[in-house]
């Protein structure tokens, strides 16, 4: 057993401030340094939980090493994708003077602070693996003491253009930013829509065009819209600054226009180099495109940094009060153990009070209703300062743990408190004593409840999310504020050896039956559905304190309590 007590690591401007660590250097690149968080409340009042864990046992060890060479396979994808569209593209950048797209967003954030990047695996094994974190860079991170939502593009990787995942990965990131009022920063560099999937790309509600309206609507609302043009911008990447509240673009290097060279050229016969037709000089001072005219990348970076700071200035947003740093206790129980607790095996059980002692404030919680519907662990802890409700899944649902954590739900709404759910559920019990007890209504209950809560939802999936179960635990379709996955977790309609006798009942082709198996067991995997945006990115479990603690720093700031008037508070049912 372990007792530690580390000191947060909080951003500030002051240049006496100490660096007490290297900046977003975590095991993921999803995790960086701690999150902001709020004054440390009396969770001490809370129990310490205890721990049955043995890290000496061989089950434990095997377990350990199955997840760890699950997570060596994720740090390698991640590895690639820090490669962007490859070495050649990345040194051609570089001898044009350019940053890259991860030094803009390094240069762009205040020193020492957090950056939550989201759907790093975006697109992986997808476009035969030429279009790594689907061509863009998206995440949260502090600039000039403001929380802001950063979207990159790659132009090492098909010269920026947008493939169908990068714009599923866009939308995703300006929904985050207009649920949370985040002011959005656009560093631009972008060819527009990648031609060859353009039925894919461009005349649907979810395409192109809807990064634009989302643009338009949150301008509206009062968060801020930022364009950085550090490259060729043309077609639908145009569009990006020209929608923006505010923009910079980069002198003899940065362009904008609807149609390039070429393109002028076939329609009107006219021959202009890129310069002339939309060139930084051009559009500063005959277009009136742009409104700050950058000498360099760097030069264009600290402008959209003073850009932030007069916006903050401005009272439209809220400013992150950065403190002094506090202490607040980390987990009794080390993180890393986590490995050696779940495994990869999802056909073995493991208690989730284990993980929760290894995420939460001091290993500290305060479980509610522990003697009913105990295949559902639900209670009161904090992480990194904010209070939080947990709801764990510790086997399938039944009717009472589904009734118990509704309630959970309503308690957690009449007090305002974020939820975490942590999943590993099969799903909703079935059966003929399940039917008769009411599984049907009982669950729906939990459905409404997940998806009517106006209260911040956070879910992580740990194990399996299968089924209905994946409803009742905040799965994509009710809209948690952030949705992480592990890399043994999976998700799908049922587990594959459910799926498997299924099929044999109702098919007498083997073949057929194994090989929809076969098919059911890689669409279920982590990596294939953040792939697909199915998450907002594959975290390893030794980071899941940190990242839900960055996750809540964010939410919440936008949210209050007088939201819950909007959907009627529903109060506290006995179920």
């Amino acid at each position: 057993m372990l007792s530690r007590t580390t000191r947060l690591i909080q951003r500030t401007h002051s240049h006496a401030h100490r660096a007490l660590s290297s900046t977003r250097s975590l095991s993921s690149p999803l995790a960086a340094l701690a999150p902001s968080r709020p004054p440390v409340s009396a969770s001490h009042a809370f129990p310490v939980l205890p721990t049955l864990v043995d890290p000496t046992s061989e089950e434990f060890v095997e377990r350990a090493e199955q997840m760890r060479e699950k997570e060596d396979e994720v740090r390698a994808m991640w590895g690639r994708i820090l490669q962007g569209g490859g070495e050649k593209a990345q040194s051609k950048a570089k001898k044009a003077g350019k940053l890259l797209v991860r030094e803009r967003i390094d240069a762009l954030l205040d020193p020492f602070s957090p950056f939550l990047e989201l759907s790093s695996l975006a697109g992986e094994g997808m476009y035969d693996g030429k279009v790594p974190a689907g061509g863009i860079v998206t995440g949260i991170g502090r600039v000039n003491g403001v929380e802001c939502m950063i979207v990159a593009n790659d132009a090492t990787v098909k010269g920026g253009s947008y493939h169908p995942v990068t714009v599923k990965k866009h939308l995703r990131a300006q929904e985050i930013a207009q649920q949370n009022k985040l002011p959005c920063i656009y560093i631009v560099e972008s060819g527009g829509a990648a031609l060859p999937y353009q039925k894919d790309v461009f005349p649907d509600r979810d395409h192109f065009g809807r990064i634009f309206y989302n643009m338009a609507r949150m301008s509206a609302e009062g968060i801020l819209q930022l364009a950085v043009v550090h490259g060729t911008s043309v077609a639908g990447g145009a569009y990006v600054p020209a929608m923006a509240d505010e923009n910079i673009i980069v002198a003899n290097q940065g362009s904008i226009f609807l149609a390039g060279p070429p393109l002028v050229k076939a329609a009107l016969g006219e021959e202009v180099d890129s310069e002339t037709l939309g060139g930084g000089a051009m559009h500063a001072r005959e277009s009136g495109v742009v409104d700050h005219l950058a000498t360099s990348d760097e030069h264009a970076i600290a402008l959209a940094r003073q850009a932030v700071a007069g916006f903050a200035a401005s009272g439209r947003v809220g400013v992150s009060q950065l403190q002094q740093v506090e202490e607040v206790d980390e987990p009794v129980y080390d993180p890393n153990e986590l490995r050696g607790i779940t495994g990869t095996n999802l056909k073995k059980s493991w208690d989730m009070r284990e993980v929760i002692a290894r995420t939460v404030d001091g290993s500290r919680f305060a479980e509610w209703k522990s003697e009913w519907g105990q295949t559902v662990v639900t209670g009161f802890a904090h992480i990194h300062g904010h209070q939080i409700g947990i709801i764990a899944n510790n086997g399938v649902l039944l009717s009472p743990s589904a009734l118990k954590a509704t309630q959970f739900i309503q308690l957690c709404e009449q007090r305002g408190v974020p939820l975490l759910f942590l999943v590993n559920i099969t799903g909703f019990m079935v059966g003929t004593a399940a039917e008769k007890g009411g599984i049907a209504k009982n669950g729906a209950k939990l459905v409404r409840a997940v998806a009517a809560t106006t209260c911040p939802k956070i879910t992580v999936n740990v194990g399996g999310s299968y089924g209905a179960g994946n409803y009742g635990m905040a799965g994509r379709a009710y809209s948690p504020h952030f949705l992480f996955a592990w890399p043994s977790s999976r998700v799908s309609v049922m587990g594959p050896d459910q799926l498997q006798s299924v099929m044999e009942t109702v098919s007498s082709d083997t073949a057929k039956t194994q090989s929809l198996k076969a098919q059911i067991e890689k669409e279920s995997e982590a990596v294939f559905g953040s792939a697909r945006l199915w998450d907002d990115g594959v975290i390893l479990p030794q980071d899941t304190r940190t990242v839900v603690g960055l996750a809540l720093g964010v939410v919440t700031k936008a949210w209050k309590p007088e939201q819950r008037d909007k959907v009627g508070n529903f109060g506290v049912f006995r179920m």
